[in-house]
């Protein structure tokens, strides 16, 4: 049996980093480029209690080097934080627009009534592009001009990248890195681009999008009740033809800080149970699959014997190996790529955990919103 979970162990590492997708390079990268045109872009910040961020995130929009016309529309998400009084504040820039966002309806997530309200202002409807962005994303000055000139370059519908995530505290360099890992396991950029596939995803944080593919799908309504809505919106654009890519950036970074183990956890949290359709039985495939991709090799690597113990410890290395390139992204010590068992661990509790509050009631909650029972995809 032992030998058994060992050779079980060895498949699922030789197919995963030889056959899927390449995942764990951490690449593309988006490069720099510059429009070919003046095209019409229009920003959507959503915001919820973002007066940490706020200020800062809006300024790196405002003073962005883009060529076209550019609006920036802020939709004010009912804070209670003060992250509109501080949004005001700037509006002395013709190119920023602040909603005061509309109670939430039924149907709806928080974050894509925002963004409604935000493809519904007469700004986003004359662009050319509308770029999807949250509100603690700091920007550089050629972000925006860098991500439409993929996007002409390309001919593509969905430009995403994974923004570079906050990584200092000792929870977000152990959880941090390995988020990466297992969002780009999840979702190979390479299968994303490539329009043979039907893999689907994109990075909340940054999505620029064609307006006319947008208007094609009907905007954000399709998805109106889904958590996991930037890889749902992918995933509707890409069904109808459109073209999207998805890679890493370097241009743009996340200033949301989670202090501790809770924090990151919660976030795993969020959406964990989602990912897995709410089902009881792919919970249960789920936790096999961990045990036996990244619990059972270093356990039978530590106890067991003879080949088995050899299996073990080559399997050990090569899931430790595979985290390396995410690492080094991260500046972190290659280290933790030894503790990737215990981090997998650490994220299958927090997906136990979001299984959990999805039956108490309580599934789904972020920023003072709770979604108790969403309705099935």
């Amino acid at each position: 049996m032992i030998l058994l979970l060992a050779w079980l162990g060895v498949a699922a590492w030789v197919y995963l980093i030889g056959f899927h997708g390449g995942f764990w390079r951490s690449s593309p990268v988006l490069s720099a480029g510059a429009p070919t045109g003046k095209a019409r872009l229009a920003v959507i910040v959503p915001a919820r209690n973002e007066s940490k961020s706020i200020r800062e995130s809006l300024g790196s929009l405002l003073t962005q080097e883009y060529p076209g016309e550019l609006a920036v529309i802020l939709i004010d998400d009912n804070s209670s934080d003060g992250t509109g009084e501080i949004a005001a504040s700037l509006a002395a820039d013709s190119r920023l627009t602040i909603v005061r966002g509309q109670p939430l309806p039924a149907g709806w997530s928080g974050k894509l009534w925002a963004v409604h309200q935000g493809l519904s202002h007469a700004k986003a409807q004359a662009a050319d592009y509308v770029l999807l962005t949250d509100a603690d994303i700091i920007h550089a000055p050629d972000h925006v001009a860098t991500l439409v000139a993929k996007a002409e370059s390309g001919g593509l519908d969905l430009v995403s990248e994974m923004v570079h995530l906050h990584c200092e505290t000792l929870a977000e360099r152990a959880l941090i890195p390995a988020f990466i890992f297992f969002f780009q396991m999840l979702y190979p950029f390479a299968r994303v681009a490539n329009p043979a596939r039907r893999e689907a995803g994109a990075a909340g944080g940054t999505m620029l999008l064609r307006r006319a593919a947008l208007d094609r799908v009907q905007g954000v309504k399709r998805i109106a009740n889904l958590l996991i809505d930037d890889c749902a919106l992918a995933k509707q654009i890409k069904s109808t033809g459109g073209k999207i890519w998805l890679g890493h950036s370097e241009r743009a970074t996340s200033a949301r800080v989670y202090a501790g183990w809770r924090e990151v956890g919660n976030m795993i949290a969020r959406t964990a149970y989602e990912q897995l359709r709410r089902s009881p039985l792919l919970l249960a495939g789920c936790v096999a699959a961990m045990g036996i991709i990244y619990c059972a090799p270093p356990l039978i690597a530590l106890f067991a014997h003879g080949l088995a113990r050899l299996l073990g410890a080559l399997t050990w290395a090569a899931m430790a190996l595979s985290l390396q390139p995410t690492l080094r992204r991260y500046r972190v010590s290659p280290l933790w790529g030894a503790a990737l068992p215990g981090i997998a661990t650490f994220y299958l509790c927090a997906t136990i955990v979001s299984a959990a509050r999805h039956y108490a009631g309580r599934g789904g909650g972020w920023k003072e919103r709770v979604y108790p029972e969403p309705p099935a995809q």
